[in-house]
């Protein structure tokens, strides 16, 4: 039967008729091309229970939506790539689940086949919608948002508002936001996801329910990343499954993105994906150069050290990031040496669990924490050089150098052996101080054991009564006292000073009457105009100088000094003196006052203007 324009209908089993060649030259086949999807989107949860690290979190949200308490707001928080956004799309599928028959309610299980899972798994919710507040922070943007709210879905059950980066809003934004957060419709709930949760205003945390998702553990990462490529039929050793997984820093889609990459880059001769292409493609030394390159370096040979690098750095590898690779590994067996059932523990690698446990014996914490500061000194020095490799390697010939020098604490013991005819006095590095790392070092010396002050009372001399002063809680007055006032005589009963011209007037009768008050004995304050004494603060200094020569003349002091070149002693410390950092024996002192002495009226004396 002839067509409409008298010619017959093709056949819809029958191949196409070759209309000859082309424009260009013989027509060309016409295939079907899908596109790509990359591991990341093609394996994202879609389910609580496709989420991986976040059992905290999974745990809470079904019970909620068990029980019906179901939250108006939520706040998700956690480092790039852990699951923020997707777990916002599967709170937006179990709050609109139907089920199949579509009778379903709410549910921390949704079903997958209803229409509104359909179309919120395709980002085509009409009730369902998503703004990234990166690109989009006024407050219009929010106003939009506010009067969206104001309608009731058109498909779904609740209408969720998924809000991205929202530490990213300015500060109007956020006030134009609160009083729809605190009260939104029944048919709304918010959705919103940072990297910054600092940045979020407190009035708004606190109307939201707050979820920190924690970084993917390197265990956890590795078997996900297995069993995704068991899934896409790729064979990759079990190793370079851990290099990804250390290298996505508990990021489930940086882990996705690398074992994306390492596929592109292809197996080796055998069909498997080899640790080593892991490593080059990074740009990274293998775990066990790594491990070498330690074993070099504690041992304090260079150019083995030097060996190492250059092929790592023929392979591609930079050296910041080998230097980054042996700060690990330094925490790495500090953690070994301070908690010994790591060694048994799954979550480290094999090679950290042996070779690392035997490196960690050999080493001690505080030649561990030299080469930690060092090499935190030495990362920061290759990020602002204008030669990465020199000064990465400068860093490791550093390292080098001080693997056989002993640490101060060391030092010390040794050269206490050496000179047992020190003087008492015993001189040693601060505890507290951290480990010596090539620079300049300071030394705390210390005095023998305090001898236990007198309780009460006692003035014997003018540094208890400015002592006293201070017990009383003076602050005013023991300043005065202790800065700018002259002891002349001191007898008990009787005190003689010169003040400095700033001094206030009526210094003497408040003395006085405190005296009176906290030793119940009637004191006479007298002014002179004689010289007196230095201030004690004057006495203080001159002791601390005296001591700091002394010191620095003691054999075990100066073989500290030589042994460290650009040392210096930074404290004395002498527990013998008082406060006032001078000796805390009391001086013989005369039982009456001087002759000369003009007692004031009422035991105080308070000189004119022309007294000054």
């Amino acid at each position: 039967m002839s067509g409409l324009f008298q010619d017959d209908p093709p056949q819809m089993d029958a191949p196409a008729p070759d209309d000859g060649p082309g424009l260009f030259g013989d027509s060309l086949p016409v295939t079907a091309v899908t596109p790509y999807r990359v591991l990341a989107r093609k394996y994202r949860p879609t389910r609580f229970a496709d989420l991986i690290g976040q059992e905290a979190m999974v745990r809470t949200l079904r019970n909620a939506f068990a029980t019906g308490r179901i939250a108006h707001a939520f706040m998700l928080t956690g480092v790039r790539g852990v699951g923020k956004t997707t777990t916002a799309r599967i709170i937006a599928r179990c709050l609109n689940c139907t089920g199949p028959d579509g009778q379903g309610g709410p549910t921390a299980d949704p079903c997958g086949d209803c229409a509104n899972c359909k179309a919120i798994l395709a980002d085509r919710h009409p009730d369902v919608l998503e703004m990234d507040a990166a690109s989009r922070t006024g407050v219009d943007d929010v106003r939009e948002i506010i009067e969206a709210t104001r309608f009731r879905p058109m498909q779904a059950r609740t209408k969720v508002f998924v809000i991205d980066e929202v530490h990213m809003l300015s500060r109007n934004a956020f006030n134009a936001l609160l009083k729809t957060l605190e009260e939104p419709p029944p048919h709304v709930k918010f959705v919103f996801a940072t990297t910054e949760i600092r940045k979020v205003p407190v009035t708004v945390l606190s109307r939201c329910q707050r979820f920190d998702l924690r970084r993917v553990s390197v265990a956890e990462l590795a078997a996900h990343f297995t069993r995704i490529a068991a899934a896409e039929e790729i064979a990759i050793a079990p190793e370079a499954v851990e290099i990804i997984a250390r290298a996505a820093d508990g990021s489930v889609r940086d882990g996705l993105s690398l074992l994306d990459q390492a596929i592109s880059n292809g197996p080796g001769e055998d069909g498997v994906i080899a640790p080593a292409a892991i490593a080059d493609m990074l740009g990274l030394a293998d775990r066990d150069a790594v491990f070498d390159l330690m074993d070099a370096v504690m041992a304090g040979r260079p150019d083995q050290a030097l060996t190492i690098t250059d092929r790592a750095h023929q392979r591609g590898a930079d050296l910041g990031m080998v230097l980054q690779d042996l700060l690990e590994l330094t925490y790495t067996l500090t953690r070994l040496k301070s908690v010994p059932a790591l060694r048994n523990s799954l979550e480290l690698p094999e090679i950290e669990r042996v070779r690392g446990a035997a490196l960690a014996d050999r080493l001690s914490v505080p030649v561990l924490g030299r080469a930690w500061q060092m090499l935190l000194k030495g990362v920061a020095e290759v990020e602002t050089a204008p030669d990465r490799r020199a000064a990465a390697e400068m860093v490791l010939i550093r390292l080098c150098h001080v693997a056989d020098l002993p640490t101060p604490g060391d030092l010390v013991k040794r050269l206490a052996s050496v000179a047992p005819a020190a003087v008492s006095a015993s001189a040693a590095p601060s505890p507290a101080a951290p480990p010596y790392n090539g620079g300049p070092r300071a030394i705390a010396v210390g005095a023998p054991a305090p001898v236990p002050a007198p309780a009460g009372p006692r003035l014997n001399q003018f540094r208890d009564v400015v002592a006293l002063v201070a017990e009383q809680r003076e602050p005013l007055l023991h300043s005065l006292l202790l800065h700018a006032v002259h002891l002349v005589r001191f007898a008990p009963g009787v005190i003689e000073l010169r003040p400095e011209a700033d001094v206030p007037r009526d210094f003497a009768a408040r003395l006085a009457a405190l005296l009176l008050d906290a030793t119940g004995a009637r004191w006479t304050i007298a002014l002179s105009t004689a010289a007196g004494e230095p201030t004690l603060a004057e006495q203080g200094q001159a002791a601390d100088t005296a001591r700091r020569a002394v010191v620095a003349e003691h054999p075990l002091v100066r073989a500290i000094l030589e042994a460290f070149p650009g040392a210096r002693i930074d404290t004395v410390h002498d527990a013998t003196a008082d406060a006032y950092g001078l000796p805390a024996t009391a001086p013989d002192m005369p039982d009456f006052a001087p002759p000369d002495a003009e007692p004031a009226d009422d035991d105080t004396f308070i000189p004119g203007d022309s007294d000054r």
